[in-house]
């Protein structure tokens, strides 16, 4: 196992995020416990979370992180195969608040601790930001702090040095104003190793991540990505999506390679349960053997399902009706957080 100091970064120490599907020791999701996100339907999304939790426990171990004051409902509701830490938190969503897992090439595993602000609009996130530093001392896991804010579903990586974000996000002046794109870029290599950024322009119109990538284009293998697109000019999000589209399509990764790309069907907004949603297909969470999707209940699910079926070859894709997560402002990817397999590196 290598040997790590505190002054070194991840990048390094030879360890860089692997990409979503590579092997999984498991996968964390955060019980829901702030009701006012959820505008009146707090019970039916925590069915939601439980649907989306039984899913993933067919393929992976699952830990559910669950606040005190929902600990027992957690443990009522999800019965004993689950695993539940009980851990101070302010939200849910696992995936922007929770540490991102870095690599070594001989099997060692360590986490990068980013720092969090509530997305810059939402209070109060003491505890979410305190998240990584609760896990790394369970896990007795070695734990890297990075000097900036960054949230898990604004970046996808392909697991050999590329990663894609948004100028929307990451250059958002309610994250990292001190930091220049290219401070941006020194951190993303040093603590998740990415030697190629790839810069979208924005995400989804009402998006309240302000333009997380996990919305709109994913690694899917490392030649192969997907990305929202709507065929419908008229659409509010056309101009952005598309300016995406070109933008991925003629960019290289970090081995010189042009990246293929599957379009992924972006429909326009929808009525649900009188809230204005806009669905977005490519917030999936890739588990081991698996792909746990969301659908929303019109008709363009059909579509979005048989093109994940295609580059997920090999891999079962379960469907879960997203509506009610979706009114707090994600999916299946956004509340779920991947843990890879290997030997855990000691502090």
């Amino acid at each position: 196992m290598i040997e790590l100091t505190k002054s070194r970064t991840p990048f390094e120490d030879g360890l860089a995020m692997p990409a979503e599907w590579t092997p999984h020791a498991g996968c964390y999701i955060s019980w829901p416990c702030k009701e006012e996100i959820w505008y009146g339907h707090f019970q039916e999304v925590k069915e939601s979370y439980a649907e989306v939790i039984n899913a993933i426990n067919r393929f992976e171990p699952l830990t559910v992180l669950a606040d005190p004051s929902v600990h027992a409902e957690a443990r009522k509701k999800l019965g004993n195969e689950i695993e539940i830490l009980e851990v101070r938190l302010d939200d849910s969503w696992s995936r922007d608040n929770g540490p991102i897992f870095v690599t070594a090439k001989d099997g060692g595993v360590a986490l990068v601790n980013f720092r969090f602000n509530g997305w810059g609009k939402f209070t109060p996130y003491d505890h979410d930001n305190e998240l990584p530093i609760f896990l790394s001392d369970h896990l007795k896991m070695r734990r890297y702090d990075a000097p900036m804010i960054l949230e898990g579903g604004s970046i996808s990586v392909d697991g050999e040095g590329t990663l894609i974000t948004t100028e929307q996000c990451l250059l958002n002046p309610n994250r990292n104003p001190e930091l220049t794109r290219e401070d941006i870029e020194r951190n993303l290599e040093s603590y998740l190793g990415a030697k190629k950024v790839i810069w979208l322009g924005r995400g989804l119109i009402g998006d309240l991540t302000d333009g997380h990538v996990d919305a709109i284009a994913s690694f899917v293998s490392p030649k192969l990505a997907i990305a929202a697109i709507s065929d419908d000019t008229s659409d509010p999000n056309y101009p952005a999506l598309k300016e995406n589209m070109d933008r991925l399509l003629s960019s290289t990764n970090a081995k010189g390679r042009s990246i293929e790309i599957v379009k992924m069907i972006q429909p326009k907004e929808y009525d649900f349960h009188g809230h204005r949603l806009t669905p977005y297909y490519c917030n999936n969470y890739i588990a081991n053997g698996g792909v746990v999707a969301p659908i929303f209940g019109i008709p363009e699910d059909e579509i979005a399902i048989e093109t994940l079926r295609s580059v997920f070859e090999g891999r079962e894709v379960v469907t879960i009706k997203a509506g009610f997560l979706e009114i707090g402002g994600g999916a299946t990817h956004c509340i779920t957080q991947q843990r890879p397999k290997g030997v855990t590196i000691p502090p």
